[in-house]
């Protein structure tokens, strides 16, 4: 892209970089738009969008973009001063008139759909109440217990027929979520789900881990049968003197047990040897290791050439999710260490923001090898010193193995990433030639959305539980982070196809891409997610010429 002369150098900087210095990230706040930080945007979304499609006006080029929707924290200033400055542009009336106008377009696209969608409910309820009409008076003719007993498993029935229709075979957190009231209430419900693609905030609570024993990540649900065996494969496999890293590939690609994961992932990364017997040594080691890099480094952290580092990263870490537990002061601060000290020892890319976010996956996997209940309830630091301290080396070794593939996406310029969001361009335009022409003809720039999508990992995008899900094929693919991701990427914007094509302006595309409904998602989603990443793969990866024009 940067060669073509009749296009933009989107990523050329004017200001030289330091290898080394602190990078700034676009697209990595999250939520990703804020009014109270973004009032120049605010004031551009006064102006009334075009009633019909039609060719924007003036091309929107990739320094305004930055310039409305950059969350990157400038070294001099002061939380009061930024905060101060925001609410002198901000206007109230503004926003919710930009508001109202999203739901708008939304709400006219949709409510046929909506209307058809109340419909089928409301006549399967009827069957329903039917059917159990006639089950009561089938045993009200016989013995007066049966009678009884009838009156309490009709409900059951009417249970079961109200929450199928509703729930379109997804899983709920809990029953107080489950939909089975009116058909109303079901459309409460579609109309929140629409409304969080719509709007530019998320929902101030999204479940990123709260489903996790849904999907066999935390918490001990009842296994099925065929979980029960996958369980058994890996625990023979791991019982052995040398583990088969081949083998325990294949068993990872489709996901880990719980039960197994963390020692899955020490032995996928590298961390550990395939011997059984050298594993003890080597984790006694490399934790010690670490703790001495502690010792050497960590103090200089407010060292004048070592603060602005420091201060990003402790801005940065209240913004992670899950909130709940990064915001627990003995979590903060084992992250300040591990990502300082990483920053420390790699001074060709130093810390850039992202980096953050790849923590978190290792720190709650190894966090479950201790405990058996969920995360978000847990305090960690009642767990013991001693489990800390593993806990905290072992995430950083296993996060410096992740990084080592990948670093050239964190060094200066970027040029991991630039590459990859072209190759994911012209991916795109191969596979599904609508929707690359569709953001052409509204001027959606890939690097505007995918910078975001190939810097996190697509952790910003994603649940917790879905993260750690795909991470499991990841570490079994090889170069799965580096270079599968990019297939998995490219599956991930063609699944919605058909919201991309129903939007019809700029702003409407970068709301819906930075704000994807995903936080129902779950094992299947994310199985199915895979599995045209590796369609793709098969198709494109030996064969390059095949999607380049």
């Amino acid at each position: 892209m940067s060669s073509d002369g009749n296009k933009k150098q989107f990523w050329k900087r004017n200001t030289a970089k330091v290898p080394g210095s602190i990078q700034h990230v676009y697209g990595a706040q999250h939520p990703p738009f804020d009014p109270l930080l973004h009032a120049n945007l605010i004031k551009a979304g006064n102006k009334p969008p075009p009633a019909t499609p039609g060719k924007p006006k003036k091309a929107t080029t990739f320094q305004e973009f930055e310039s409305i929707t950059s969350d990157a924290w400038d070294v001099g200033d002061d939380d009061d001063e930024l905060l101060a400055m925001a609410a002198q542009n901000l206007n109230i009336e503004v926003v919710m008139e930009t508001a109202n106008k999203v739901i708008e377009n939304h709400s006219k696209q949709q409510e046929r759909q909506r209307q058809d969608d109340t419909t089928e409910p409301e006549q399967r309820e009827e069957e329903a109440q039917e059917e159990a009409q006639e089950e009561e008076e089938e045993e009200e003719e016989d013995e007066e217990d049966r009678g009884e007993e009838g009156e309490v498993t009709s409900p059951e029935v009417s249970f079961a027929s109200e929450t199928s229709p509703h729930s379109d075979g997804r899983l709920v957190k809990s029953h107080s979520e489950a939909p089975i009231g009116s058909p109303k209430d079901a459309d409460g419900e579609r109309a929140a789900l629409h409304r969080q693609r719509s709007l530019p905030h998320r929902p101030p609570v999204i479940p990123l881990v709260a489903r996790m024993a849904d999907q066999n990540t935390s918490g001990t649900p009842a296994m099925t049968e065929r979980e029960a065996s996958r369980l058994d494969k890996f625990k023979q496999l791991l019982a052995g003197p040398n583990t088969d890293l081949e083998e325990l590939r294949k068993l990872s690609w489709s996901g880990i047990p719980r039960q197994v994961r963390p020692i899955a992932w020490k032995l996928l990364s590298g961390y550990l040897p395939a011997n059984a017997e050298r594993r003890e040594s080597v984790l006694q080691r490399k934790r010690q290791e670490y703790f001495g890099f502690i010792q050497q480094y960590y103090d200089s952290r407010n060292d004048e050439h070592h603060q602005d580092t420091y201060r990003q990263i402790h801005i940065d870490i209240p913004r992670m999710s899950p909130e709940c537990l990064v915001l627990q002061p003995k979590v903060t601060e084992i992250f300040e260490r591990i990502l300082f000290i990483w920053a420390i020892r790699h001074p060709a890319s130093g810390y850039v923001q992202g980096i953050n976010d790849l923590v978190t996956p290792f720190f709650v996997v190894y966090v479950f090898e201790y405990i058996e209940e969920e995360v978000e309830n847990f305090d960690v630091s009642s767990l013991q010193e001693e489990a800390l301290r593993n806990i905290e080396a072992d995430s950083f070794w296993c996060m410096s193995k992740l990084l080592d593939g990948i670093q050239d996406n964190y060094t200066f310029a970027q040029p991991g990433i630039q590459r990859k969001v072209k190759a994911l361009e012209e991916l795109v335009s191969r596979i599904d030639e609508s929707v690359h022409r569709h953001m052409q003809h509204y001027e959606v720039e890939y690097l505007q959305f995918a910078f975001r999508w190939m810097n996190n990992l697509l952790m910003r995008e994603l649940p917790l539980r879905c993260t750690i899900r795909l991470w499991d094929t990841y570490q079994a693919e090889p170069e799965g982070f580096s270079h599968f991701h990019l297939y998995v990427c490219a599956a991930f914007l063609v699944r919605w196809r058909k919201e991309i094509l129903e939007e019809r302006d700029f702003q409407g595309l970068m709301i819906l891409l930075q704000n994807l409904p995903t936080m129902h998602w779950g094992n299947e989603e994310v199985s199915v997610l895979l599995a045209e990443a590796y369609r793709l793969k098969f198709a494109f990866a030996d064969a390059p010429n095949h999607y380049k024009r």
